[in-house]
């Protein structure tokens, strides 16, 4: 048996907890899967599936103790144009997963990502049972897989756990960035370009440190008190106006108010901060890092 397989390996998410695996945690036991020919940071042990046919994850092997799924497709307003792949990638890659799990009889712990986009905006701090709201295609089919994971576990025995992330930041791998709003800010600012916000940019996030992240997602999947359950990752809270402001002072450059566009604005989810006691409390507190501290270091 191995220890870890790692699907959806060339991710943002997946390079950093790659890169943690082998300095923090010295745990080289794993085997990766993409679907690209080639692992983009040149790791041993990687192999070109399809994620979209189940009989290419005959070639998977789950003979392992944990099973990270990093496979996803993010955005908002595009998956209205292109459902299809949103589904496909999102779920359809899930299901076989699933399916392959069950031929192989698997026993290993599937840890899922999904994301702040299932909540309904609400002021204050939201814990896992919050109000749900789906206004993108994107934030259903991370809902649906989560149900997924849920209806398999009760009927076939899958072992899972969930771990909703908000907006994550920074990278540990050179070249190996999120897209998310932070570095979008910030390669603006560097670019000597001033920063556009929608709105007044009041609506609130929970930001999480990558390397705190890889931390959090390393003990929740080897505890086995997390399992078969839904999990807030916590970070520090920033409206998106305080966010843009750290950076434009810093960088020196101006910050653009601007309407939202109309689809924006239908689709904006409001604030989104996240409660991790539940977490926290049964792996401890890893939120170490700071956003003014990543900014000052850029």
């Amino acid at each position: 048996m191995i220890k870890n397989v790692i699907i959806g390996a060339n991710s943002y998410l997946a390079r950093n907890f790659i890169y943690k695996l082998n300095n923090d945690y010295k745990d080289l036991d794993y085997r990766l899967y993409g679907k690209e020919k080639e692992h983009k940071d040149k790791c041993d042990n990687y192999n070109c599936i399809d994620i979209l046919n189940k009989e290419s994850f005959h070639h998977v092997n789950l003979d392992c103790k944990y099973i990270y799924m990093f496979v996803g497709k993010t955005g908002s307003a595009i998956g209205f144009d292109k459902y299809e792949e949103f589904i496909n990638v999102n779920q359809i890659s899930l299901l076989n997963l699933l399916n392959e799990y069950r031929i192989q009889n698997s026993k290993a712990k599937i840890i899922f990502l999904s994301t702040r986009l299932v909540y309904s905006g609400l002021s204050g701090p939201q814990k896992e049972n919050a109000p749900y709201d789906f206004k993108t295609v994107y934030a259903i089919n991370k809902f649906a897989c989560e149900y997924y994971l849920r209806q398999f576990s009760n009927v076939f025995g899958v072992n899972y756990i969930v771990l909703r992330l908000c907006l994550p930041y920074g990278t540990l791998v050179e070249g190996a960035e999120s897209y998310g709003t932070c570095e979008f800010m910030l390669n603006k600012s560097k670019r000597n370009e001033d920063i556009t916000i929608f709105g007044e940019g009041l609506q609130k996030r929970t930001l999480t440190y990558i390397g705190d992240f890889c931390d959090i997602l390393y003990n929740a999947a080897t505890n086995d008190r997390c399992m078969n359950d839904i999990y807030n990752i916590g970070g520090e809270e920033y409206s998106i106006y305080d966010i843009a402001k750290i950076i434009a002072e810093k960088y020196n450059v101006s910050i653009k108010n601007v309407p939202f566009p109309e689809i924006e604005k239908k689709i904006e989810s409001g604030d989104t901060v996240f409660d991790s006691e539940k977490l926290d409390s049964i792996i401890g507190n890893f939120h170490k890092s700071k956003f003014i501290d990543w900014i000052n270091r850029n």
